[in-house]
């Protein structure tokens, strides 16, 4: 009964932890949405327009999944393995946007 009672408190800590991580990064990918459409970051030449475009549409996507995840894991009690993927995946995601922003602000400044 204990280990029984162990099992689910891990569960239960591991979604709010997974919660507060994803709603961390989902901020982050708002300021820095936010950061793409101001003046500081507009495009300069064409290769800059098309990866501003790939990026919002990256953004939105993202965001889209976001809002899937959340739903998904605020209808579930415990986490089953194919959300555990879809969260794994979700997180590097994130990480390949974070890079991807960070390439275009580069680019951004090397022509102003």
């Amino acid at each position: 009964m204990v280990v029984m009672e162990n099992i689910v408190e891990k569960s239960t800590y591991q979604v709010q932890e997974l919660l507060i991580r994803m709603d961390r990064n989902n901020k982050i990918i708002q300021r820095l949405s936010q950061k793409l459409n101001s003046y500081t970051c507009e495009p300069n030449n064409p290769s800059c327009f098309e990866q501003r475009y790939n990026l919002k549409q990256s953004f939105k996507l993202f965001a889209g999944q976001q809002k899937r995840i959340m739903e998904l894991m605020q209808q579930k009690k415990g986490m089953n393995k194919s959300l555990e993927e879809d969260i794994q995946l979700h997180l590097e995601r994130f990480k390949a946007l974070e890079k991807e922003i960070a390439a275009y602000l580069l680019s951004t400044s090397q022509h102003s």
